[in-house]
């Protein structure tokens, strides 16, 4: 992870090669999965008429979790049988699909440097609660990721309804982006068009799922171009995103698995501080 800082990444790409070639500390053919699981589950918070459903890879390596979101039937769950006891370099050189690949790389980079042990991350701790208590104090802490002043207009790719109701409580004016969804709790159309949403933006926010469906690198180099900051709230490749902190990501909030849905425990999630675009 260190190195990673000194030779920044382009790319999930050039993240991989660099993971497969050593270069980032311990070889990824000396850590196996230990367990992989395929997960599925549903959210309709109290008064909304949207039901999420949600599917995750999670892999095991050591004491971390690798983890990646993915759409409904993309992966069958036999492929668990298949990558329990395989290398991470096995599974990264694979032909796997591609959710099944960033949570590898996910779990490489948080074993290498789990989000609690980094000197970068702020610790913020859920308070007990409901899903909904729960989801708006996350919701709130990704949303001050950004400087959202009163008529900034923000981008938000993947749409979380709270998050949605976080930045507007702020002042934003929230452009929202989703494949699933025509509109948000709040009634505001959903583009479909990802580009479309952060050229009329002044900043941008991301879920980590950018990185499950292959879309993570046009953002990042879209951000780029135009100097835009790009804050990602990531439960997909929490561990993948950081590396991009400083080279096209402005800041992050990490929450590696288990995540705050799963729990109605305090629980906690790690932010990157803001950089300059």
């Amino acid at each position: 992870m260190t190195e990673s800082k000194t030779v920044p990444p382009t790319s999930v790409a050039e993240l991989t090669a660099a993971v497969l070639g050593g270069s980032l500390g311990v070889p990824p053919a000396e850590l196996s999965v230990t367990s992989a699981f395929w997960l599925h589950h549903t959210t309709r918070l109290p008064g909304a008429d949207v039901t999420y459903r949600n599917y995750y890879v999670l892999l095991r390596v050591g004491e971390v979790f690798g983890a990646s979101s993915f759409e409904a039937g993309e992966l069958d769950p036999s492929y668990c049988a298949d990558t329990s006891g395989r290398t991470l370099a096995d599974v990264l050189r694979s032909g796997a699909a591609l959710p099944v690949r960033i949570a590898a790389l996910d779990a490489y980079l948080a074993a290498v440097e789990p989000h609690h042990a980094s000197p970068l991350a702020e610790e913020i701790v859920l308070p007990a609660g409901t899903p909904d208590v729960r989801a708006r104090a996350r919701d709130a802490a990704v949303a001050g990721l950004l400087d959202v002043a009163e008529g900034t207009k923000v981008a938000l790719i993947g749409v979380v309804n709270p998050l949605v109701d976080a930045i507007t409580a702020r002042g934003g004016t929230c452009l929202p982006c989703d494949f699933n969804l025509r509109e948000t709790a709040s009634g505001l159309p959903v583009a479909r068009d990802m580009t479309e949403v952060v050229d009329a933006a002044d900043a941008v926010v991301a879920t980590g799922m950018t990185l499950s469906n292959g879309s993570f690198d046009v953002l990042l180099n879209r951000c780029r171009e135009q100097s835009k900051p790009l804050a990602v709230y990531a439960q997909t490749g929490s561990a993948v995103i950081r590396s991009f902190l400083g080279t096209g990501v402005t800041a992050l909030s990490a929450e590696p698995f288990p995540f705050s849905q799963f729990s109605s425990r305090p629980s906690s999630l790690y932010r990157y501080p803001r950089t300059e675009p």
